[in-house]
């Protein structure tokens, strides 16, 4: 197991750490588990003997080369939180104001995992490599900045856990494979994905990116513009 380090550098990563991936750490890190351990360089949010375990809320890409570089040489699990459930907390715009809470009519879904593992799909054909989505019920903190035009200037500011609701283990190509809709042609594309997941194009077409990367589906031709593709085992 690496042996914990302290440094100044990770005094300065927890105190702009935010609230939801300060509570996942806390819910990783049960028994003996140690966290924030120095492990090649990189400072590692948990490890639970030998198995290391990294928390990414978002943008897998900003932590790519330490993912890489750490599943080189040590079992390593990337956790990604994913709310079933979300409550939106907009604070005041001008002091005084009241702060408003309402629920979101959105419910997180396993695929959304493949928007961020396009960074490194293939990473899930070594053994060492897993991903675990965590299901949570959350709250979004969003503040009001005029200067913004996307979503009338509200920015979310951090999230809150209220509690993790359920776990899913993606630890082989095989598993992501088993996200693929049961009711798919044998041969398929993107629109067929989409239609038969009742999701939006663009996450059929990272989770056919990424299928493809790890060697799960191949591509066999087209069909118009679109890629056709078939699983591997077909």
């Amino acid at each position: 197991m690496p042996s914990p380090h302290h440094s100044a550098s990770t005094d300065i990563g927890m105190l702009n750490e935010q609230p939801l991936h300060a509570a996942l750490k806390a819910y990783y890190a049960t028994n003996d588990a140690a966290r924030e351990v120095d492990v090649d360089g990189y400072v590692v949010d948990v490890v639970q003997n030998d198995l290391l375990v990294e928390i990414q809320t978002s943008n897998f890409s900003s932590i790519k080369s330490k993912v890489i570089s750490l599943a080189q040489r040590h079992p390593l699990r990337l956790v990604y939180p994913i709310p079933r459930e979300k409550w939106l907390i907009k604070l005041p715009k001008k002091k005084g104001g009241r702060t408003k809470r309402r629920k979101s009519p959105k419910h997180g879904r396993v695929e959304e995992v493949f928007k961020e593992l396009v960074s490194f799909p293939d990473l899930l054909c070594r053994e060492a490599f897993s991903v675990e989505v965590v299901f949570t019920h959350e709250e979004e903190v969003r503040r009001h900045d005029p200067t913004r035009w996307r979503n009338r200037g509200w920015v979310t500011v951090e999230r809150r856990l209220l509690d993790v609701v359920d776990r899913q283990l993606i630890q082989r190509p095989c598993d992501a494979l088993s996200l693929l809709p049961e009711t798919l042609p044998e041969e398929f594309t993107t629109a067929d994905m989409a239609e038969a997941m009742d999701g939006p194009r663009y996450l059929a077409q990272k989770m056919a990116y990424c299928l493809r990367k790890m060697g799960a589906i191949t591509q066999i031709g087209k069909r118009g513009r679109s890629n056709l593709y078939i699983t591997a085992d077909a």
